[in-house]
Protein backbone atom coordinates (compact mmCIF):
# COMPACT_ATOMS: atom_id res chain seq x y z
CA UNK A 1 0.00 0.00 0.00
CA UNK A 2 1.27 3.50 -1.06
CA UNK A 3 1.67 5.82 1.28
CA UNK A 4 0.95 8.77 -0.53
CA UNK A 5 -2.45 11.78 0.56
CA UNK A 6 -4.16 13.04 -1.88
CA UNK A 7 -2.93 16.85 -2.43
CA UNK A 8 -5.04 20.02 -2.09
CA UNK A 9 -5.01 20.36 -6.13
CA UNK A 10 -5.64 16.65 -6.34
CA UNK A 11 -9.03 17.33 -4.06
CA UNK A 12 -9.79 20.57 -6.02
CA UNK A 13 -9.97 18.55 -9.47
CA UNK A 14 -11.78 15.66 -8.35
CA UNK A 15 -14.68 18.03 -6.58
CA UNK A 16 -14.61 19.88 -9.84
CA UNK A 17 -14.52 16.66 -12.27
CA UNK A 18 -17.06 14.98 -9.92
CA UNK A 19 -19.65 18.12 -10.15
CA UNK A 20 -19.19 19.71 -13.44
CA UNK A 21 -17.46 22.98 -12.50
CA UNK A 22 -14.35 24.49 -12.91
CA UNK A 23 -11.13 24.18 -10.62
CA UNK A 24 -11.45 27.48 -9.43
CA UNK A 25 -15.57 27.35 -8.37
CA UNK A 26 -14.44 23.70 -6.56
CA UNK A 27 -11.39 25.50 -4.90
CA UNK A 28 -13.47 28.54 -3.32
CA UNK A 29 -16.44 26.13 -2.10
CA UNK A 30 -13.51 24.37 -0.37
CA UNK A 31 -11.64 27.20 0.67
CA UNK A 32 -15.71 28.32 1.75
CA UNK A 33 -16.10 25.47 3.72
CA UNK A 34 -13.10 25.78 5.94
CA UNK A 35 -13.54 29.61 7.00
CA UNK A 36 -17.22 28.65 8.01
CA UNK A 37 -16.30 25.45 9.93
CA UNK A 38 -13.43 27.70 11.67
CA UNK A 39 -15.65 30.71 12.08
CA UNK A 40 -18.58 27.82 13.66
CA UNK A 41 -15.80 26.19 16.13
CA UNK A 42 -15.07 29.82 17.35
CA UNK A 43 -18.50 30.95 17.53
CA UNK A 44 -20.39 27.70 18.94
CA UNK A 45 -17.17 25.24 19.97
CA UNK A 46 -18.72 22.50 17.24
CA UNK A 47 -18.77 22.43 13.26
CA UNK A 48 -21.27 19.26 11.81
CA UNK A 49 -19.56 17.67 8.54
CA UNK A 50 -22.47 15.37 8.12
CA UNK A 51 -21.51 12.04 6.74
CA UNK A 52 -17.93 12.74 7.76
CA UNK A 53 -17.75 13.97 11.63
CA UNK A 54 -17.22 17.10 13.51
CA UNK A 55 -14.35 19.28 14.72
CA UNK A 56 -15.05 20.07 18.45
CA UNK A 57 -13.20 22.68 21.02
CA UNK A 58 -12.10 21.32 24.01
CA UNK A 59 -11.33 23.10 27.07
CA UNK A 60 -8.57 21.24 29.06
CA UNK A 61 -8.23 21.80 32.56
CA UNK A 62 -4.74 23.33 34.75
CA UNK A 63 -2.68 20.08 35.75
CA UNK A 64 0.36 18.77 36.90
CA UNK A 65 2.57 16.53 34.86
CA UNK A 66 6.32 16.13 35.15
CA UNK A 67 9.18 17.10 33.19
CA UNK A 68 10.62 13.37 31.64
CA UNK A 69 14.16 14.60 31.68
CA UNK A 70 14.30 15.81 35.13
CA UNK A 71 11.55 14.37 36.65
CA UNK A 72 10.72 17.43 37.87
CA UNK A 73 6.98 18.25 38.75
CA UNK A 74 5.37 21.29 36.27
CA UNK A 75 2.41 23.40 35.89
CA UNK A 76 0.71 22.83 32.56
CA UNK A 77 -2.26 25.56 32.31
CA UNK A 78 -5.62 25.38 30.97
CA UNK A 79 -6.14 25.44 27.15
CA UNK A 80 -8.42 25.08 24.35
CA UNK A 81 -7.78 22.19 21.85
CA UNK A 82 -10.01 21.52 19.14
CA UNK A 83 -10.70 18.26 17.63
CA UNK A 84 -12.04 15.83 15.15
CA UNK A 85 -14.30 13.20 15.87
CA UNK A 86 -15.16 11.16 13.08
CA UNK A 87 -19.08 10.21 12.45
CA UNK A 88 -20.12 6.37 13.59
CA UNK A 89 -21.16 6.12 9.22
CA UNK A 90 -17.21 7.06 8.36
CA UNK A 91 -15.86 4.99 10.35
CA UNK A 92 -18.05 1.95 9.83
CA UNK A 93 -17.49 2.85 5.95
CA UNK A 94 -13.91 3.00 6.55
CA UNK A 95 -12.87 0.17 9.22
CA UNK A 96 -16.23 -2.44 8.88
CA UNK A 97 -17.09 -3.29 12.34
CA UNK A 98 -16.14 -7.14 13.61
CA UNK A 99 -19.09 -9.56 12.82
CA UNK A 100 -19.91 -11.67 16.27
Amino acid sequence: MANTRMTQTQLVRTLAEGNEISNKQAKTILEGLASIAIAEVKKNGVFVLPGIGRLVRQDRKARTGRNPATGETIKIPAKKVVKFRVAKAAKDAIVPPKKK
